[in-house]
């Protein structure tokens, strides 16, 4: 009996109930014909609806809790009348801090069959993999608020860039675009941000050194961003900052199909603690229970998860058949032009896995 993976599963709020659903289903199909791969599932209520009932948006030794376990699967975060800053610092990135989830993975590629707004671009023009610094920067929660309420009110966010934080970002994607013979761009902007981006490409100049065989670019975020849309090709592997990651990643899955299609993984390398995956497109309260949500970035997150716990032939196959999908466009679900529910589209998908 082999031992199994650990997977807290966080439905969160919204349309998260409905797509994480297909990912579980997903794998627990595969648990079901692989005698080799054993999943073991845990749910918690967490999120804005729970925050609503409780005044928090997880259990008090939440956090103690998600300890015990090797990966988090997380549906969706947020519900109207709970300000974003709540749901984000009190779950996302409490959950993130904690387990020291310092990279974040976001993979932007055209996928054949998938929609773009990009005129005459080809699934070989958009592909790339975006390392986002996940556990500082901008989004360190260092400031404060001075003279509130006053006509000299004064609001300060001071980002945070620590040699090893930024070092080690960087790093990762070094050692990725070596693995995979890729280029590697990084994403700053040292022109208006003279201490923190000037500190970021000092970094990136210096790591670059114990890898020469990585082809290098720097570009200044506002560039960056024209080139995702005007020349995404020049563009491989990109390692870039908390807030700049953030932005330019939803602008990579403007161009890749919508955030329908958008998964991420926000990893502890070490594995010191468990990594957490899940579709990035929010938690659309106006769809919410209509099951007309689109399920293929949660199974693209699960495949994420797959490669994570190195089960590399399984993460190619949920890849490569969410692909499939796209190209056929037999069953998807309306923001892909299809008729399709949620739950049909999971059901497609484990048909699909069973004809391999």
């Amino acid at each position: 009996m082999v031992n199994p993976f650990k997977i807290a599963v966080i439905p969160g709020d919204g349309i998260g109930p409905e797509v994480i659903a297909e990912g579980v289903k997903v794998l627990k199909y595969i648990q079901s014909v692989d005698e080799s791969v054993s999943f073991e599932f845990e749910y918690f209520p967490w999120g804005c609806e729970y925050y609503v009932e409780h005044g928090k948006m997880m259990d008090d030794d939440g956090i103690e809790r998600l300890k015990q376990f090797d990966a988090i699967y997380l549906g969706a975060v947020g519900y109207p009348g709970v300000p974003d800053h709540i749901s984000l610092w009190d779950l996302l990135l409490r959950i993130r801090k904690s387990f020291d989830q310092y990279v974040n993975v976001r993979p932007i590629k055209l996928l054949n069959g998938a929609p773009t707004v990009l005129k005459d671009v080809t699934p070989e023009d958009i592909n790339m993999l975006v390392i986002r610094e996940n556990s500082e920067g901008e989004y360190a929660g260092a400031g404060d608020r001075l003279f509130q309420g006053k006509p000299h009110e004064v609001a300060l966010q001071t980002g945070v860039f620590s040699r090893k934080g930024t070092e080690r970002i960087i790093r990762y994607a070094f050692d990725i675009a070596q693995k995979e013979k890729r280029s590697l761009t990084s994403i700053s902007k040292a022109n208006a941000l003279n201490y923190s981006m000037v500190f970021w490409d000092e970094v990136f100049e210096e790591v670059s050194k114990d890898y020469p065989d990585v082809e290098t670019h720097s570009y200044l975020v506002d560039a960056a961003s024209m080139f995702f849309v005007m020349d995404p090709k020049r563009f491989e592997v990109v390692v870039t900052s908390n807030l700049f990651g953030d932005i330019i990643t939803d602008l990579g899955a403007g161009i890749t199909g919508g955030m329908g299609l958008a998964a991420g993984a926000n990893l502890n390398p070490e594995r010191d603690f468990p990594s957490m995956f899940e579709p990035i497109h929010g938690s659309a309260p106006d769809i919410a229970g209509k099951q007309i949500a689109n399920p293929l970035a949660t199974l693209w997150s699960a495949s994420q998860m797959l490669e994570f716990f190195g089960q590399n032939e399984w993460a190619e196959k949920v890849l490569s058949l969410i692909e499939k999908m796209l190209v056929d466009k037999t069953v998807l679900t309306p923001d892909l032009g299809g008729t399709a529910s949620t739950s049909e589209v999971g059901d497609h998908m484990v048909q699909l896995l069973k004809q391999l």
